[in-house]
Order: structure tokens, then C-alpha cells, then sequence
């Protein structure tokens, strides 16, 4: 009934009965559970604080030059301007990847 309301969007049987087991041991969220590993620290508030400032001294840069600056890969600075400093839309420094 679920693949009909939702197709392909629906969860597999398999990935429901899991869900199912996890609710009924307890379990009270959906969110992801915390994974081993380091952390991330690219877009910790030190980075997207300086990243927001070099911005606004100068948009003329190049999500390159701005990724040498503050010391990350280019991915990252990317994903700060768009998710942390809602810069969605900005021609000038999303195409001089």
C-alpha cells in the first residue's frame, strides 16, 4: 500500500521492519545516530566567520582563492557560502570553481 502512495520514494520493506525493530526497542527519533570518525571541522564558525568576511571585503574572489585563504577544499567553501551564508544565486564566485 505504501509503494502506491508514495512509489519510489517509499521505503523497502527490509528498511521498514528495521525502523520498526529500532521504534519498538526504544528508539523515540529519526535522526542519525553519531558516527565514529573525526568530526567535521570545515564549516565550523571560525571558517564560515572568515569565510563571510573575506567575502564581503572583496566578491570578486574565487571560491579558489577563498579555499587557499582559509585553508579547506573548495567543496566546503562552496557549501558555506550556499547553506551557512545564503549566497545562493551569486554568479561571479559559483563559476570560478
Amino acid at each position: 500500500m505504501l509503494s502506491e502512495v508514495y512509489g519510489e520514494e517509499c521505503l523497502s520493506r527490509a528498511r521498514v521492519l528495521e525502523w520498526h525493530k529500532h521504534f519498538c526497542g526504544g528508539r523515540e527519533n529519526v535522526e542519525d545516530d553519531d558516527r565514529p570518525g573525526r568530526p567535521t571541522t570545515s564549516s565550523a564558525n571560525e571558517n564560515i566567520e572568515k569565510i563571510d568576511k573575506i567575502i564581503r571585503q572583496d566578491r570578486r574572489l574565487s571560491v579558489r582563492a577563498v579555499a587557499e585563504m582559509v585553508n579547506i577544499d573548495r567543496e566546503s567553501v562552496c557549501r558555506i557560502l550556499i547553506e551557512k551564508l545564503n549566497m545562493k544565486g551569486e554568479p561571479k564566485w559559483s563559476l570560478k570553481i
